[in-house]
């Protein structure tokens, strides 16, 4: 049987199947009803391992619910962090980016990386030589700095994400637009410089849209965090079943 891996973050839940470490069929869900997603998808095929790593608590009772889904429950939240442990990664460390810590030591084996997590918030994790956690910090994500500055503001609009970047704004929009997306390239390009030897690694629903911005030689991997959970799957079902 497959596994059903779940990553419930702060503004949607990504899932996907998974045999062994290999991603199958992905889905993606915004909204309020994540049981009800949850068990749409079980209804089709029980999973022999469901692990759901989620920056909301899940209640005892829904707990109960999913065990009887699947042959194994693994959640990872901030009151369940034994898996992390395992993995020789602190208790603070949200779900998703110790999933993403996971994938990358598994991809990259005993390398430094600089892991960039470009979601609601921007994660930015390092890996040292010998594959060690050793850090990391968050800022604002994208979309979320847009719609700071329109929000705590009266006169600056709420604008999409600009398909060109100019050195100077031109205008209101193209200012606020090219302010955020420069800064934050200027953000990101300041923590390479400071690790010039490392391997650099986006992920994130922004991922390759800051990616077409490098001038640098980096990998994408948009599924980075659901491989890290596919690996803690498959580990956990090897040593268990």
């Amino acid at each position: 049987m497959a596994n059903l891996i779940i990553d419930i973050g702060n503004t949607a839940l990504k899932a996907a199947w998974a045999d062994g470490i290999t991603l199958g069929k992905t889905f993606r869900y915004q909204g309020e009803r994540i049981m009800d997603f949850i068990l749409s998808i079980t209804s089709r095929m029980k999973p022999d391992a469901m692990v759901i790593a989620t920056v909301r608590e899940l209640s005892q009772h829904n707990r109960n619910v999913l065990a009887e889904e699947c042959r194994n429950l693994i959640v990872i939240d901030s009151r369940h962090t034994a898996v992390l442990s395992g993995y020789g990664l602190p208790p603070y460390l949200a779900p998703d980016r110790a999933a993403s810590m996971v994938a990358a030591r598994y991809l990259f084996g005993k390398r430094s990386c600089t892991v960039f997590d470009f979601g609601t918030t921007l994660t930015i994790d390092f890996l040292d030589a010998e594959g060690n956690y050793s850090g990391g910090n968050i800022s604002p994500g994208c979309r979320t700095r847009f719609k700071a500055i329109n929000r705590y503001s009266k006169s600056l609009p709420l604008i999409d994400t600009p398909d060109v970047i100019e050195d100077m704004g031109t205008s209101i929009s193209s200012s606020v637009g090219s302010g955020i997306i420069r800064g934050m390239m200027f953000e990101i390009n300041g923590y390479i410089s400071s690790y010039p030897e490392n391997i650099v690694v986006f992920t994130g629903g922004d991922a390759i849209y800051f990616a077409k911005q490098m001038k640098n030689s980096i990998f994408v991997v948009c599924n980075l965090v659901l491989m890290g959970l596919a690996l803690i799957a498959d580990e956990y079902n090897r040593k268990n079943n």
